[in-house]
């Protein structure tokens, strides 16, 4: 607290395998529903391949996919969250995207060892929001990976 204020982050919340995660909604350019993805040959499973949004080739990852979750179909409520990593667009691929909420920071507790079966290494915390436990994802550490960064940096020039 400073000065008697609360300071929030503003997140936005999704839910994935049934347990709700958040992001800083900054990092947030838009939601999409799940349309035609173009598939790159040669990328690990959870790189979906890459859709052409508004102009811009975009890398699509899913999430149930990259955190090793049980593949599912894509329902009415999937959507595509794309996001600004390392000045360019990626698509997140989750079961669904809800709500925007003010987390205060003193409600960040540090994340436990594991949470579910997401590795400690792609969270930054959890958060208690009214009845709620939220997972607040470390994007940098979910799109640092090798893998990840080939593709979305040398794969979509090609394409």
């Amino acid at each position: 607290m400073v000065g008697g204020t609360t300071e929030f982050i503003k997140s936005i919340v999704f839910q994935l395998a049934n347990e709700e995660y958040s992001m800083p909604v900054d990092l947030v350019g838009s939601i999409e529903r799940v349309m035609h993805i173009t598939r790159i040959p040669g990328t690990p499973d959870f790189v979906k391949g890459v859709l052409n949004l508004r102009g811009v080739v975009t890398p699509i990852i899913d999430l149930r996919s990259r955190f090793g979750f049980e593949v599912q179909e894509y329902t009415d409520s999937t959507r595509t969250i794309i996001i600004q990593h390392n000045n360019m667009d990626v698509g997140l691929i989750v079961d669904a995207a809800y709500d925007v909420i003010d987390i205060p920071k003193e409600r960040i507790e540090p994340a436990p060892e594991t949470v579910g079966s997401v590795s400690i290494d792609y969270i930054d915390g959890v958060a208690k929001h009214d009845d709620r436990l939220l997972i607040l994802l470390n994007i940098d550490k979910v799109l640092s990976h090798e893998e990840i960064k080939s593709t979305t940096h040398s794969d979509v020039q090609k394409v």
